[in-house]
């Protein structure tokens, strides 16, 4: 038996990388200026904050926050100490803000009086910081109690004076958005996972503050409608990049002994370091795993994984450090879970998406999961996809599984998924649902639709995001929500969830609703003292109802 050539691997997956690395640069993006005349507040105690604050204030304009009150204080009018920076006293501290536009509000003495200050950097040496963000924004400092981590604090705050920009990294589409519709709330994924805190809810959409954002691109990952996208570079690009990567490596012999290649996503940070420490060491990164930078791990999901399967990749790693928020480690596994959960159902396997936590190179290689652990799979489907990853998520989601189904060894019609999943149905109870519509009209993926010419509730099951604006909306609690994936022929077609007889006016025949929802509103207005004694008005129409009224003589007159 002749082994494959481990040389064959390597000089594609070198050929691969140079061929992603001849790619253009991605295209240009909105910029974020910061602008820092270097005006600067320092917080903490006094025995804290006084061994920095006469070296700072000879390069910065400097003022100290004392957070505990004066040994000495001056009686009023007395002289005060010479000091070559402003001084204040306070507690309660609250800052909000970022670099060149800070807004620091505190509390002063006994009697509580509330001050306020602009400032552009924010150095703060609190036993605890007083922004507790996984990422903090850019101009605050809270260093640890280190002399040397604060010696350095101290000399980047010096480096700080000027003019900053960096790229706009996210696209917001206001359209598309499920937060809320009608002081109903649907979506949050967004607001919850962000650790830079710069999202938050603004009436039915969501407002994105770019001088908070870090980039993570976590939101974009989660956001199930793509409402959110990832700008800097854009999926497109990123797609682009996989496809080159996967079609080179195959079309330089790579997958000649049948083993397709695994891509290994990572930071440019943390991650970067692990690989390059990784490769130095035995057993190192396989041939047949090609890494893959990226600015944030968070900032790719589902669409851009299953179109790396789909364009012939065996498998997908994650490799995510101690430098990601916690939140986004639980989300990229929700996601893994998703995805898995449908390879599997279709047959190629299980654990083809893989989350690879690790803090360094040796825990990593103890993990043993770059060269065994299945990763050493053929690519999944016999025919490479030749479609581009798309601006728009759904419609990326929508070509990577109409190939990976068509060519999957198993032909499942439906999938069940984990709760959150952003694929799905809903059952509606047709006892409880009076065809009213409300979740028509709060559905922001047109998955939901009535009928132009009868009482029906339709499902085209391929937009559903499963928000949960029709469960929370609807008022009589008729809908569930039931996340699966759909690879039925009706998911791309309105299927009929309730229907129900037209009720036609007593008066003229005109239809004008339901025999459901006129039977609600006999029981639920039959008590109104607006129909005493003329309950047959609510089986009429508008039109006759206000005809009705007219003729009988008892309608309201202002005196």
């Amino acid at each position: 038996m002749n082994l494959p050539d481990p040389s064959s691997h390597e000089r594609a997956k070198i050929a691969a990388l140079e061929a992603a690395t001849a790619l253009p640069a991605p295209d240009p993006v909105p910029v974020v200026t910061y602008h820092c005349a270097g005006k600067t507040v320092m917080i903490g105690s006094a025995a804290d904050v006084t061994p920095w604050a006469q070296g700072l204030s000879a390069q910065l304009e400097l003022t100290v926050l004392l957070t505990d009150p004066p040994l000495d204080p001056p009686q009023h009018g007395g002289p005060k100490p010479a000091r070559p920076y402003a001084v204040a006293y306070g507690h309660k501290v609250r800052i909000d803000g970022w670099l060149g536009a800070f807004e620091l509000t505190w509390e002063e003495g006994e009697a509580s009086l509330a001050r306020a200050g602009k400032f552009d950097l924010v150095l703060d040496l609190s036993p605890a910081p007083i922004l507790a963000r996984h990422q903090n924004p850019p101009g605050y400092f809270a260093p640890s109690p280190g002399l040397a981590e604060r010696a350095q604090a101290v000399a980047q705050l010096a480096d700080m004076i000027g003019e900053f920009e960096k790229p706009k990294y996210f696209s917001y589409k206001e359209r598309l958005c499920a937060h809320s519709r009608n002081r109903q709330l649907g979506c949050n994924a967004c607001i919850e996972i962000c650790s830079a805190q710069a999202i938050a809810g603004s009436g039915d959409r969501i407002k994105v503050n770019p001088n908070l954002c870090a980039g993570c691109g976590a939101c974009t990952t989660v956001c199930p409608t793509g409402a959110l996208s990832y700008a800097y570079p854009s999926a497109a690009y990123t797609g682009e990049r996989l496809r080159t990567l996967v079609f080179t490596y195959r079309e330089t012999g790579g997958t000649m002994d049948g083993r397709a290649p695994v891509l290994l996503f990572h930071s440019g940070e943390h991650g970067k370091e692990l690989i390059g420490a990784l490769e130095t060491g035995a057993p190192g990164v396989p041939a047949h795993v090609i890494p893959v930078e990226l600015q944030h791990t968070a900032s790719v999901g589902l669409d851009v994984w299953l179109a790396a399967l789909a364009y012939g990749a065996g498998a997908v790693l994650v490799l995510m450090t101690d430098e990601e928020a916690p939140q986004y480690r639980t989300a990229i596994a929700a996601q893994m879970r998703i995805a898995n959960t449908i390879l599997d159902a279709l047959g190629y396997g299980r654990e083809l998406c893989r989350l690879l936590p690790a803090g360094d190179a040796q825990q990593l290689r103890a993990m043993q999961a770059l060269p065994g652990a299945g990763m050493t799979k053929s690519a999944l489907v016999a025919e490479a996809a030749r479609f581009h990853v798309m601006a728009d998520k759904r419609n990326t989601l929508e070509l990577a599984l109409t190939h990976l189904a068509r060519h999957a060894p198993l032909k499942p019609d439906h999938v069940p998924l984990p709760a959150g999943a952003p694929f799905g149905a809903v059952e509606v109870d047709s006892a409880k649902c009076s065809l009213c519509m409300a979740c028509v009209g709060a559905c922001p993926a047109m998955a939901l639709m009535d009928s132009p010419s009868l009482p029906q509730l339709r499902l085209v099951e391929k937009n559903c995001v499963q928000c949960g604006l029709c469960a929370t909306t609807c008022p009589e609690d008729a809908i569930v929500l039931v996340p699966r994936m759909s690879f039925a022929d009706t998911r791309n077609a309105p299927v009929v969830l309730n229907e129900s007889a037209p009720f036609c006016c007593i008066r003229c025949g005109k239809p004008f609703g339901t025999l459901k929802m006129v039977e609600n509103m006999l029981g639920r207005l039959g008590g109104h003292p607006a129909f005493a004694g003329n309950l047959e008005r609510i089986r009429m129409c508008g039109d006759c109802r206000v005809i009705d009224i007219m003729k009988s003589g008892d309608s309201v007159r202002v005196t």
